[in-house]
């Protein structure tokens, strides 16, 4: 427990301030956060990193990453990120027959969907963050405060287990305080910072976003459950690999967007 409240301290030191300079030097971090986890899913399959599947899969996630307002940059060849995305399937559809499918259609189809989960995922937090910073730190925060409201309420009053085949430690209780505890958050948030919109909207979209990242979290152990493996991977001490810190990010991100479009 004490090496995991170090590690989060010193990985938050480290990556907030880059949040709040933003520009280059964000989206450079966001690049190297989702290299890093691409990375790890690879390896989880057993898919070597440094083959051309996954050459491809990691360049598709860079050009998924791509915002709407770089689009001179990824309609180059006059191609759009769906057309690029077609290109890829049937790049990996001919690595199986080149491999005799030793390369299967199968690590062809999770290959196509890291970029769709992890590339995605992290493009709308570029997203949030060219919308304004209030947006990414109440993200941030909400899922903070839903992480660690689900795990010391679900310790401390949690009996029935709400997912036990895909993740035991999790419970009911944990669930539901979770969101109590996103809401109290945005809760504060309001009294601090102006999101010019309805408080009931604020208060509902930290329980929608709640409960995205708990499914967020909860799909990343399905994924790790049907690799056999404990932890994406180990350069985070005490919480895994970057896919295991950002799990809920690649829910709560993209959800957002969508509710600051509503």
């Amino acid at each position: 427990m004490k090496q995991r409240i170090v590690t989060g301290i010193i990985a938050a030191a480290a990556f907030l301030p880059i949040v709040l300079l933003g520009g280059l030097p964000f989206i450079l971090l966001i690049y190297i956060m989702t290299t890093a986890a691409v990375m790890e899913a690879l390896k989880m399959k057993k898919i070597p990193v440094f083959s051309m599947p996954g050459f491809l899969s990691i360049l598709l996630c860079f050009i998924m990453l791509i915002p709407q307002s770089g689009a001179e940059v990824w309609s180059f060849l006059g191609l759009g990120k769906l057309e690029y995305l077609v290109l890829f399937v049937l790049f990996f559809l001919v690595n199986t027959v080149i491999t005799k499918n030793h390369f299967t259609f199968e690590d062809a189809g999770y290959c196509v969907l890291l970029p769709l989960y992890i590339g995605f995922g992290f493009s709308y937090l570029i997203e949030t963050r060219e919308a304004g910073i209030a947006f990414v730190f109440f993200a941030l925060l909400i899922t903070w405060a839903s992480d660690s409201g689900a795990y010391f309420i679900g310790r401390s009053f949690g009996k029935r287990k709400l997912w036990p085949d895909i993740s035991p430690n999790k419970t009911v209780a944990g669930f539901y305080g979770g969101i109590a505890s996103a809401v109290l958050v945005a809760a504060v948030f309001l009294f601090i910072l102006d999101f010019n919109a309805p408080a009931v909207w604020v208060l509902v979209a930290a329980a929608i976003l709640s409960v995205a990242g708990q499914i967020g979290d909860l799909a990343e152990s399905a994924l790790k459950r049907h690799c056999n493996v404990k932890d994406s991977g180990k350069l985070l001490p005490g919480h895994g690999g970057v896919l295991d810190r950002t799990d809920s990010w690649l829910f709560v991100f993209p959800l957002l967007h969508m509710l600051q479009l509503l």
